[in-house]
């Protein structure tokens, strides 16, 4: 995939990260679709250029730098595996340890066992209603309490249920 290039649609396996993650749920992927002002602020808060803040997702060629330089991609491409679900290793102690860091990975083993169930096409299907506002169907990042088009609280059903671990990761930064 080029740069400039974006996702082609919900099954796409750009935005179905190795890890488990959900692409479409991340603030810098949603501001490089669709914010470009929001992008320019992550990229000062993260002190980054705005082109370094740019991502369209884990399997692309142009990734946030957290992200171009995941140890977990790089271990499931060595291993000629997709997703770390499939590894014989799985859960190892790079992905404990990276799972437990943020509220963003909160469900990375529910993730990875349904993308082990039922494939990541169907997993892309179902988890983009988990992270859409029940109000006016915004897809909203891990991080949006409230919506960012109508302002519904909580902002999608990945918010409500871990509403408390991400206001305390938002106050510690």
């Amino acid at each position: 995939m080029k740069e400039t290039e974006k996702p082609s649609g919900p099954s796409d396996k750009t935005i179905a990260a190795v890890c488990g993650l959900y692409c479409e749920a991340c603030r810098y992927f949603i501001s490089t679709m669709e914010d470009p002002e929001r992008l320019k602020w992550l990229a000062a808060q993260a002190n980054m250029t705005e082109d370094e803040a740019r991502c369209y997702g884990c399997r692309s060629e142009k990734r946030i730098p957290f992200c171009a330089t995941c140890k977990m991609s790089s271990c499931a491409a060595e291993r000629g595996i997709d997703f770390c679900g499939e590894c014989t290793e799985y859960p190892c102690d790079e992905l404990n340890a990276f799972q437990a860091a943020r509220p963003h990975r909160i469900e990375l083993w529910a993730n990875l066992d349904r993308i082990r169930a039922v494939g990541y096409r169907q997993w892309l299907k179902e988890i983009r209603g988990h992270y859409t506002c029940p109000q006016c169907r915004t897809l909203n990042s891990t991080y949006d309490l409230k919506c960012r088009k109508c302002g519904q609280e909580p902002s999608c059903e990945y918010v409500a249920q871990h509403r408390s671990a991400i206001e305390q990761a938002l106050k510690t930064r």
